[in-house]
Formats: structure tokens, sequence, C-alpha cells
């Protein structure tokens, strides 16, 4: 009897996912390797990233606890933004974000730095990140948590509370743009045909003919002056698009 038991134990305790270790942050698993993500943050420094300018990163930057950090509370953008050293076109992105009480941010993308749009925000369309309940902007609904800035509008309760962390999943493909916020689907558009350019006519980048319309570009993260995090940044290229290598 206590044999058997011992060995129904022994079962269960392998079986459990305590048995396998904690999953670790800002590494890919076999399966990932094999899907082809790539890692975009080591967890450990700012390798990888630069300024848009195309210098080394701000030192607003900083990497804490294995999440990369932006440091400063001001609360004025000033163009500091985090941007990747790679172009990327067609991807798959998935990344935790974090936001204290009343924090703004963005994940951007499809940026390039052109004569004329010398700003991130200019030429790159934006997954928000926000602090629905404790930003003004949350009382806007198309520049809520998880939204494509200014342009749809995420279902109610998609974000979780200040000081929690928070899954994205961008899809980026040919023609078709896709969010999600914690599995909550927050965007279906087109991309770069009549329906996309009316969205971009009824929207604030109206008055910025670069905005939206290039076909690949570095992925941002946007310095809004509240401080936020980023961890697990993992990216799967789709077809021949990435020009620029990721470890």
């Amino acid at each position: 009897m206590r044999t058997a038991l011992g060995i129904g134990l022994a079962m269960v305790m392998l079986a459990s996912p305590l048995a396998a270790g904690p999953v670790r942050d800002n590494v890919l698993s076999a399966q990932e390797r094999a899907q082809g993500w790539r890692l975009l943050f080591n967890g450990r420094d700012l390798s990888g990233w630069r300024s848009f300018d195309g210098g080394t990163p701000p030192a607003t930057w900083t990497v804490r606890d294995g999440a990369l950090t932006l440091i400063k509370a001001d609360g004025q953008m000033s163009g500091t933004d985090l941007v990747t050293a790679g172009r990327y076109g067609a991807f798959e992105l998935t990344l935790d974000w974090k936001v204290a009480r009343g924090g703004n941010s963005g994940i951007l993308y499809l940026a390039q730095k052109v004569p004329g749009a010398p700003l991130l925000y200019q030429t790159g369309l934006e997954m928000q990140v926000l602090d629905d309940a404790g930003h003004s902007d949350g009382k806007i609904p198309t520049h809520r948590a998880g939204a494509l800035y200014d342009m749809t509008v995420p279902p109610a309760g998609a974000a979780r509370p200040a000081g929690s962390w928070n899954h994205a999943r961008l899809l980026v493909e040919r023609g078709r743009i896709r969010q999600w916020l914690n599995g909550t689907p927050t965007a279906d558009v087109s991309y770069g045909d009549k329906g996309w350019r009316r969205r971009v006519a009824g929207s604030k980048f109206a008055g910025m003919p670069q905005f939206g319309t290039f076909p690949s570009g570095v992925i941002g993260l946007q310095d809004h002056g509240e401080p936020v995090a980023f961890r697990n940044i993992k990216l799967r290229p789709i077809g021949p698009s990435a020009t620029g290598a990721a470890k």
C-alpha cells in the first residue's frame, strides 16, 4: 500500500508544473526556437536597442529586475524613445508591459525616421500602453490600453490594473494588422489600402502624410514621461522581412 502510494505521489509531482521549475523570463523555449522566434531583449542589458536617431540607447532607459525600464518620471515626452537596431515587416511580436498608476507609453512599429518626420509616432503605428483608470486618456475609447492608438476601441476591461503585468501580442501581415491584450482582441484592420487611408484620415494622424505608409520599420518603446517596464520581448519574422539580426 505504501509503495503504491509513493509511486502515485511521484507521478503527480512529475506531472505538476512546479516539478518543471519556475518559468524564466527573457528566454526562449526549445519550441519557440524551433518555430523561429527571436529574443529582442536579453534581460541583462540594452544590446540590440538604440535611440531613434541611430545613436546609443538614451540614458533614460535601463534594466531593472530583468525588465527594460524607463526611469524618468517628469510627465513630459522628450523624444528619448527606444527602438530596435533592426527593421521588421511581417512579424508576430509578444511582450509583457507594466505601468505605475497614471502611466502612459506605447509599442510602436513599422516606423522609419525620414525627412519631415523626425519623431517615432509620426510614421509608426502604436499599440497603446496605459493605466486606463489613472490616466486622462483612459476616458477616450480609442486611447485606452491595447488600442491601435486613436483608431480602434478595445473591449472594456482588457487591461489589468496599474502595477500588474499585461501580455501584448501583435500580428503584422501584408495588408492586415491585429492586436491582442491579455488574450483579448483589440484591433483587426486592413493596412495600406483605401480602408486604411480612410481610417488615418479620420484620426489625429491625418496631418502626418508619412504615417502608416511603410511596409517595414523599427519597433519602438515610447518615452511618454511616465515610468514603464517591458520584458519577454519576442519576435517571429513571417517570411524574409527582417533586415536586422536579433538574437
